[in-house]
């Protein structure tokens, strides 16, 4: 997938097959999101263009968008899996005092595009005038084909990065899960921390989330843990440690690996979430800390079997 950061004219191998343009944020890639991009694809296939995507870029820390959901390397990478060859994403500035019209041209020509495809809650242009009806009636005098994607359902509602991020706050992982159409998983760097997983006999990894990303519940998790390829049961403990930590704003994501011994500091493994055990806690005594956190590897290794 060719990755394009501004607003101008995508480098098509073959020009002259034009493309199908999925446009949105997409900023958690969930069932919703998916639906539209792979109808994108669906159409590139059927008619002969390359399939692309229209998105923008805003500061890791925005008043316009919620918490992150994604890096954007994993977010390339899902993109990318859905067959995805083109990727336009500007900068925000770049594109938000554009006219309705003005947008619409851009994308045209810039992408040579045949056909647009967005979700029916898409919005664009300057203040989000535009929405799907008034780009149906921009781009008929074009010939471009537009295809608007009925929004994705879970439990009888619209799927929304918002319902996500809400069903995390709540430690609601299988609704979470259920509307990304994946387990929601992390992917930061291993850093050193204490070491009194190590003290314990209960060796942890120590993964900081960075500003501007959405947090879970805090609490103790069943998670999996992908390292080299293969995959382990796993226990994350989410929060402040309260046991040995007086500081309640330092939060942290330290995950226990029952059965790997090694080396992961400078890394970046994957940690899926799947199941919400219990609420952080303050133990009288390090014994009982030691406990809960094998209680809770046992339960992982458990759900895995």
């Amino acid at each position: 997938m060719q990755i394009i950061s501004q607003f101008a004219p995508l480098p098509l191998a073959q020009p002259e097959k034009g493309t199908a343009v999925a446009m949105g944020f997409f900023d958690g890639i969930h069932i919703g999101h998916r639906a539209v991009i792979e109808s994108a694809v669906q159409w590139a296939k059927e008619h002969d263009a390359a399939p692309a995507v229209f998105t923008f870029k805003l500061p890791m820390v925005n008043k316009m968008k919620g918490k992150r959901l994604l890096s954007t390397a994993d977010k390339h990478a899902l993109i990318a899996s859905l067959g995805v060859e083109y990727y336009l994403t500007p900068d925000f500035e770049e594109i938000k005092g554009l006219t309705p019209e003005q947008f619409v041209l851009g994308i045209v020509r810039d992408c040579n595009a045949r056909a647009l495809v967005c979700g029916e809650n898409f919005t664009f242009g300057a203040k989000a005038a535009g929405n799907p009806e008034l780009l149906r009636t921009l781009c008929a005098p074009l010939g471009v084909e537009v295809i608007v994607v009925p929004m994705a359902q879970f439990e009888e509602k619209p799927v929304s990065s918002t319902r996500i991020r809400t069903a995390l706050e709540g430690g609601d992982i299988p609704a979470a899960n259920a509307m990304l159409g994946m387990p929601y998983a992390i992917r930061f760097e291993v850093q050193h921390g204490a070491g009194l997983g190590h003290t314990l006999g209960v060796p942890t990894i120590n993964q900081l989330y960075p500003e501007g990303f959405q947090l879970p519940r805090s609490g103790i998790y069943i998670t999996r843990t992908r390292i080299g390829g293969v995959w382990y049961p796993s226990a994350t403990g989410l929060g402040s440690r309260p046991t040995v930590n007086d500081d309640a704003t330092k939060v942290t994501c330290e995950t226990f690996i029952p059965g790997f011994s090694g080396d992961l500091y400078g890394t970046d493994p994957v940690v899926e979430f799947h199941a919400y055990l219990s609420p952080s806690k303050k133990f009288d005594t390090l014994d009982e800390l030691r406990a809960c956190i094998n209680n809770a590897a046992k339960r992982a290794q458990e759900y895995f079997v």
